[in-house]
């Protein structure tokens, strides 16, 4: 493997954990593992996301009020603004910044494991049998982008329109459709 990978138990694991390698680390998901209240405030603070978490969250303080908070760890505020900021941490950590890159929807994809159309049942990705190659710019992302989008963007719903609207698009219905029934899938982008 070449370029970026993606690894799961199932199609759908392995495409979301080749996207979520790829989102910048100040979009990732992740990045949001501070606990206490200042480590949080400073995370939402850096990013346009945090500032409209805080404000959806109804933390209504003035600037002046947010440099002293952030001047001082120590500083004593009110449970209740703590509260707050623990509110908009937690749904600014839920909800991805920005739509899938492009690279990633303009992307030639090799997909290793067990690979199923109509009768044909084989290993992908072997010395007995090529990775399936998908053509991904032939695609429709508009459902997975809007998933994406929602943070409701499951391992069974990537895979289920990845077969749909990305496969189906590059090279047919295939047999009897596709089914992908192993429990080990690798996707590389190239």
């Amino acid at each position: 493997m070449s370029g970026p990978t993606g690894r799961g138990n199932s199609l759908g694991a392995a495409l979301n954990d080749l996207l979520r390698s790829q989102v910048t680390p100040r979009h990732r998901l992740t990045s949001y593992t501070a606990r206490h209240w200042h480590a949080q405030l400073s995370q939402l603070t850096a990013t346009h996301r945090g500032h409209h978490a805080l404000e959806d969250a109804g933390l209504g303080v003035t600037t002046q009020t947010l440099i002293n908070w952030m001047s001082d760890p120590e500083y004593n505020i009110r449970r209740s603004y703590r509260d707050l900021i623990h509110t908009a941490y937690e749904n600014a950590a839920v909800v991805p910044a920005d739509p899938i890159p492009d690279h990633i929807k303009r992307g030639q994809y090799e997909i290793s494991g067990t690979v199923k159309t109509g009768d044909d049942e084989r290993e992908r990705g072997t010395r007995r049998a090529a990775p399936l190659r998908i053509d991904a710019t032939r695609g429709y992302w508009n459902a997975i982008e809007e998933l994406w989008a929602a943070g409701e963007l499951t391992d069974d719903e990537f895979e289920d329109h990845f077969i749909d609207d990305i496969i189906v698009s590059d090279i047919g219905e295939g047999t009897d459709g596709w089914d992908f029934p192993g429990a080990s899938y690798t996707v590389e982008l190239r």
